[in-house]
């Protein structure tokens, strides 16, 4: 795997771990019950806590990439491993 393809597909697994994760402890101002400012919508988060929820993702993606790239680099899956595609001559 070269530099550039590792960058491409832990920048892929950053942003979907982090769609994951930005739900986790959110709390609007409709569900607290707290006073919403003119022009602010209801649903907006109390607290996004954003900075924390970037190092968690950070965390999470790196443990994921190293799945992922450990299965690519030391083949422990391949194309040939899925039963329901052609098997491939090299």
């Amino acid at each position: 795997m070269t530099l550039t393809t590792g960058l491409a597909i832990y920048f892929i697994v950053w942003w979907l771990v982090l769609f994951t994760v930005l739900p986790f402890g959110a709390k609007s101002h409709h569900e607290a019950d707290a006073h919403i400012e003119p022009g602010n919508a209801p649903s907006a988060p109390l607290n996004p806590r954003i900075l924390f929820k970037f190092a968690i993702t950070t965390i999470i993606s790196a443990v994921a990439f190293a799945l992922v790239y450990a299965t690519i680099e030391y083949r422990l899956i391949d194309l040939d491993s899925i039963p329901f595609l052609p098997t491939f001559e090299r």
